[in-house]
């Protein structure tokens, strides 16, 4: 497939740059399998999840993971953490005039100290010199990396609110956008209604960014992220799946997380690496339905979307959205999809 088959023309306006003034007050665009669209707003999410249901959620964590300073020889840097190896290693994507070679030490603000040991692929491989692990040292030094179409700089406000109110476990340098939307009174009324929970983990990566650079798309390759799926939501999914009950994936995260642990043919608890890439023409294992965020033009994202609903279906729905003035990407709202 090529390309331009996943491109459109998004109004600069609707790319939200701030997260709407109360948590979950987005607008719902719910698009059910072979049904007009509906315009809704995120607290009508349970009317269209049924009793018995189960929804996946990534609860992953973002990491403070932007760091500012220089070389010891003098040149301003920064770091993004991607991810932490160990208690004192990490990888990162490092900005700087030139790139840092092997052995050159690191200043980072607050006196942070670390030193570069080696090249990964694109990445660079980060030693700390410091008692505190890198976890630590992060939420006292870094900054929360906000998406690079957000053109202005984090604040304290962001700290909270590009984390889902599930968050647990820190890795992610990406918020997981679908759970942003959810708050502990949603969650609530989904309980209340029988409507069953299950996690995931998926530390999204920075190439959840990257645009895809070659005009066919089967030559993309896939950035790598790490994911857990345990024995309790296995266990969920597929006592769900005995009872005729839908499975409902919070973002593209948990689904590329499920799927990935289905890839054998059925599900499997685990932990390891996906690079899974999901276009137009995958068959969807476990995943029923998914409540995800507007995506980049030309992004993996929208390629995985659009093999979920089908293609034809997205250009539908992305063509309404731009039309009643949805606003789009991490901070804003947010859609139900059947699969198709």
């Amino acid at each position: 497939m090529h390309i331009s088959e996943f491109d459109f023309h998004l109004p600069e306006h609707l790319i939200a740059q701030n997260p709407p003034a109360v948590r979950g007050s987005s607008r719902l665009l719910v698009a059910q399998h072979n049904q007009p669209i509906e315009d809704r707003h995120f607290p009508d999410l349970p009317n269209y999840i049924a009793t018995g249901d189960v929804l996946v959620f990534n609860n992953t964590k973002v990491m403070k993971a932007r760091l500012f300073g220089q070389k010891a020889t003098g040149g301003k840097i920064e770091a993004l953490i991607e991810r932490v190896l160990d208690e004192h290693t990490a990888l990162a994507h490092i900005r700087s005039s030139k790139s840092p070679k092997a052995g050159t030490e690191l200043i980072f603000e607050g006196s942070l100290h670390a030193t570069m040991t080696e090249r990964v692929g694109e990445l660079f491989k980060l030693q700390f010199h410091h008692r505190h692990n890198v976890y630590t040292l992060l939420e006292e030094y870094g900054a929360l990396p906000l998406p690079p179409y957000i053109v202005r700089p984090a604040d304290d406000n962001d700290d909270a609110r590009y984390q889902t109110v599930y968050a647990k476990y820190q890795g992610a340098v990406a918020a997981p956008t679908a759970g942003l939307h959810f708050t502990h009174e949603i969650l609530s009324a989904l309980q209340q209604k029988g409507v069953e929970f299950a996690e995931v983990t998926l530390h999204v990566g920075a190439g959840t960014f990257q645009p895809v650079r070659v005009d066919n798309i089967a030559e993309h390759k896939m950035h790598s992220e790490w994911f857990d799926v345990p024995e309790a939501t296995v266990a969920k999914i597929q006592a769900a799946k005995a009872r005729g009950n839908r499975v409902w994936s919070v973002g593209t995260t948990s689904l590329r997380a499920i799927e990935s642990a289905a890839r054998s043919g059925s599900l499997h608890a685990g932990q390891g690496d996906t690079d899974i890439f999901i276009t137009p023409g995958y068959t969807f294992r476990v995943i029923d339905g998914l409540i995800t965020n507007f995506h980049l033009p030309k992004s993996t994202l929208l390629m995985l979307v659009s093999a979920f609903a089908g293609s034809e279906r997205i250009r539908e729905i992305y063509r309404h959205a731009i039309e009643q003035e949805y606003r789009f990407f991490s901070y804003g709202d947010a859609m139900l999809l059947h699969r198709a």
